[in-house]
């Protein structure tokens, strides 16, 4: 069987999109903790940077899932799984911690979008410069800019909710944190994850489909379907990354912080 990239992708897309869907909430997951493991606060900030990017661009993707009539943007399980690294981040180095990796997310999604929107001002070879042996290159422009041309309206409404949602996780999980007095991991977990989710996915839906929108939608229509729409699978991932939260404990043991 060949290793190649090819070879798995093709693999990948003989077996059905809610096995890949669990394969990336477990390899998502996984990351997380060996981040944590090996670099410790640096570890996770590194994979918030690299999953807000990725997700961002992942949301390019649909794909249709048994559980939904209509193909469904990827990039949910990336996303929410920022969540628990600022929760974990916040049980182990403190909401200082935590909100500065909101703002690298931030700052380093902001920066490869400036970056690639230079490179793509670079002029595309033409045929006659590429000739034969850079002739490989000549549709990669196009490819690139696919991925890496941002929607003003969806950059801002993506941003916008990143930010609020993120800060109020942090905010609520200290809350509860400080309210039960350090107990009950699990509710300060999924109740801030829960509750910050819905905020992401109305700012977003809101400002990007009626704000935004040069033709907006119906209220009804981008509440049912893109706010709630998807929710539920928040509500999921939020449910399975309690284990991880438990395990990031016994990877690295949390210190006694004050905030």
């Amino acid at each position: 069987m060949s290793l190649s990239p090819e070879a798995l992708i093709t693999a990948l897309n003989a077996g059905t999109p809610e096995f890949v869907w669990l394969l990336m909430l477990v390899v998502c997951f996984a990351t997380i903790l060996i981040m944590l493991r090996l670099f410790g606060e640096v570890g996770l900030q590194v994979y918030v940077v690299v999953a807000i990017i990725g997700a961002n661009i992942q949301v390019l993707k649909a794909v249709k899932f048994a559980v939904y009539s209509e193909p469904v943007a990827l990039g949910t399980i990336l996303f929410a799984s920022t969540y628990l690294c600022t929760d974990i981040i916040i049980e182990h180095y403190g909401r200082a911690a935590a909100q500065k990796t909101v703002l690298l997310g931030f700052a380093a999604y902001l920066f490869s979008t400036v970056i690639m929107m230079l490179t793509l001002g670079f002029p595309p070879l033409t045929v006659e410069q590429a000739g034969e042996s850079m002739s490989w290159a000549l549709p990669l422009h196009d490819h690139m800019a696919a991925l890496f041309t941002p929607a003003p309206a969806f950059f801002a409404a993506g941003m916008t909710a990143y930010l609020a949602s993120q800060f109020h996780d942090i905010w609520l999980y200290n809350l509860l944190r400080r309210v039960t007095g350090g107990r009950w991991l699990w509710l300060r977990n999924n109740a801030s994850t829960a509750v910050s989710s819905l905020i992401d996915n109305t700012i977003f839906s809101i400002l990007a489909w009626i704000v935004f929108a040069a033709d907006p939608l119906p209220l009804s229509t981008v509440i049912f379907t893109f706010i709630l729409g998807t929710y539920w699978l928040r509500l999921l991932v939020a449910a399975m990354d309690t284990p991880i939260i438990y395990l990031a404990r016994l990877v690295r043991p949390a210190a006694s912080l004050a905030d």
